[in-house]
């Protein structure tokens, strides 16, 4: 990371020497008035020894240095050969000025000055060395013309002594000024840029998050940023990012909520409104990530709402929230269809062993009606019916047994099988003797492609008959009855079990 820093600095460099370049290249154009100015100084009699022909060659050299200038920017805009070209050019046209007579002082530490601009310690002690060269020798060709007007000065080697020295001592001075101006202003532009590229970073990555969160949001039906800090609530799904207030002392739900509760299910009303309340989520989300719970709406089926904790107090007490809602119901769906799936014998399509004892635990925990009757049937011959005629005919002949007896007990109950030929029946009826007749019936009725006689022993126990019974005790008695059908089919068809 600090080479790709480093790597772009150099770049905004060599952008900033492209700039400056053509700055310079403008300012050296501004000078071509110079020649003109002058002159109308010699007319107005301010210079006296300057000629018109200074003001010509000025101007001239100014067209010439620019044009130059001008043509390396194009080429080679970055190139050290183009910025030492304009700083040697503005030296050059000052060095023509002083030798004309120009009185010119400030104007010799313009070039190091501007030099700065480029923000190259090599440049600027370039500046500096030229500078001092050119003024030096700029001094010694007019001291003879200069001490002439001097009273304090006899002769050009002191008035040249004398300007060298104040000369010298004012570059010492803006050298070192310089280097410090220089530095600091290096090392401000390294810091502003290593600012730039930090907040360029978090832009980026805040850029990232907020796709993130957009998409994110398209998977719910409604977003809501809570903040309890600031108690507001804005929706990620509009557009213009409204902030809404919230007043906690009278407000228990936020303004999208409101919305949904009008498609909420009657009957889960209550629940929706407790669970969403905005007046004890913080408590109910304290030290977790989310909660969340599903409800039904009357237009598109289930949804899920959730509380998701954004941020939060040193003790996990939510200060942000997201309130989501999504439709949930294909995967309701799904669930549900996976659920009878694991509650369904294959083979039969009647509710299997696993859904026998889940109903079960549920009827344990509550009072039994007085209707409840517990059905235990068993199918009669079938492993001989496997080992004589295969096990084709014993499935058939289980499929037959669960086709009866889904049709005997109807929508009064729930039939199971329990086990490879025992079946378990809760039906809640007044008469458990007609579902008996009636299982009876349809076995007698039924015909089959490898056998055309089915038979089932049939037991139960009423709850109304066996009020002290618990549903465990119920089962027992069931079974024994069961047990007992049994034996007494096989000895009138005087069949032996055992061999």
């Amino acid at each position: 990371m600090e080479n790709n820093i480093s790597m772009e600095y150099d770049q905004f460099l060599s952008e900033n020497r492209v700039k400056v370049n053509k700055y310079l290249n403008t300012v050296l154009w501004f000078f071509v008035i110079t020649g003109p100015a002058i002159a109308l100084g010699i007319k107005g009699g301010i210079f006296i020894d300057i000629s018109y022909g200074t003001c010509i060659c000025i101007s001239a050299l100014v067209i010439v240095l620019s044009a130059i200038h001008l043509l390396l920017i194009r080429h080679i805009p970055e190139s050290t050969i183009t910025c030492l070209f304009a700083l040697t050019s503005l030296n050059l046209l000052i060095v023509y000025m002083a030798y004309s007579h120009i009185s010119i002082y400030l104007t010799w530490f313009l070039v190091p000055l501007l030099s700065l601009l480029f923000c190259d310690k090599l440049l600027y002690i370039y500046a500096i060395v030229l500078n001092y060269i050119l003024m030096v020798i700029t001094t010694w060709l007019t001291a003879p013309y200069e001490a002439g007007f001097r009273l304090d000065h006899n002769t050009a080697s002191s008035y040249f002594a004398d300007m060298v020295s104040g000369f010298t001592i004012e570059t010492v001075i803006m050298f070192a000024s310089g280097c410090i101006i220089g530095k600091l202003t290096l090392d401000h532009f390294r810091k502003l840029f290593s600012q730039f590229q930090e907040i360029n970073e978090q832009k980026e990555s805040v850029k990232e998050k907020v796709e993130i969160l957009d998409s994110m949001a398209e998977i719910y039906d409604n977003v809501n940023l809570l903040d309890f800090v600031n108690n507001t609530e804005m929706s990620l799904r509009d557009a213009e990012f409204k902030v809404h207030g919230i007043d906690m002392n009278s407000q228990t739900h936020t303004i999208m909520n409101q919305r949904i509760i009008n498609q909420v299910m009657p009957d889960q009303m209550d629940e929706f409104m407790k669970f969403t309340s905005i007046k004890t989520v913080r408590a109910r989300l304290a030290q977790k990530k989310l909660i969340s719970a599903d409800f039904i709406d009357v237009v598109s089926g289930w949804f899920r709402a959730q509380y998701i904790m954004v941020d939060s107090t040193p003790d996990g007490i939510p200060t942000k929230v997201i309130y989501t809602t999504r439709n949930v119901d294909e995967e309701k769906r799904r669930e549900e269809n996976l659920i009878r799936i694991t509650m369904t014998d294959e083979m039969t399509r009647l509710f299997n062993r696993r859904c026998y004892d889940e109903d079960l635990r549920e009827h344990r925990k509550d009072e039994l009606p007085d209707n409840f009757v517990l059905f235990s049937i068993d199918v009669n011959g079938l492993k001989t019916v496997n080992d004589t005629k295969g096990h084709a005919a014993g499935d058939e002949l289980i499929k037959g047994a669960a086709n009866c007896l889904a049709l005997s007990v109807g929508n009064k109950g729930k039939v199971y099988r329990t086990g490879g030929d025992e079946f378990m029946a809760v039906v809640y009826t007044e008469e458990p003797e007609e579902i008996c007749d009636t299982i009876r019936m349809k076995t007698k009725e039924w015909r089959g492609v490898y056998t055309d006689e089915i038979t089932m022993s049939v037991g139960y126990a009423a709850h109304k008959d066996q009020p002290d019974a618990s549903i465990d005790d119920l089962e027992h008695i069931a079974d024994a009855a069961m047990y007992a059908e049994k034996e007494r089919f096989y000895k009138e068809r005087g069949i032996q079990r055992r061999r």
